[in-house]
């Protein structure tokens, strides 16, 4: 799987319960209600543990965690930069 696809599901058995039809790349999580405050906590934690990267507090934005195309980006920059 790549990284859409892993971020994809886990988006949808976690939070839409095998439900997908409305969630495309760039489908808000925030705005849409598919994830909470508690939801994006769940979220860094499986970033974190299946990427195998640390999220610095300064990094958990809308702008990197919002969609699963921002999740994805964010996971790009990071492997560019190392950190």
């Amino acid at each position: 799987m790549n990284d859409v696809e892993t971020v994809k599901a886990f988006i949808v058995d976690n939070f839409l319960f095998g439900e997908s039809k409305e969630l495309e790349e760039d489908t808000s999580f925030l705005e849409t209600g598919i994830v909470d405050s508690t939801g994006i906590l769940e979220l860094v934690a499986f970033i974190e543990e299946t990427f195998g990267i640390r999220m610095a507090d300064d990094e958990l934005i809308p702008e990197n965690l919002d969609s699963i195309s921002n999740v994805v980006n964010y996971l790009q920059r990071k492997a560019r930069t190392g950190s």
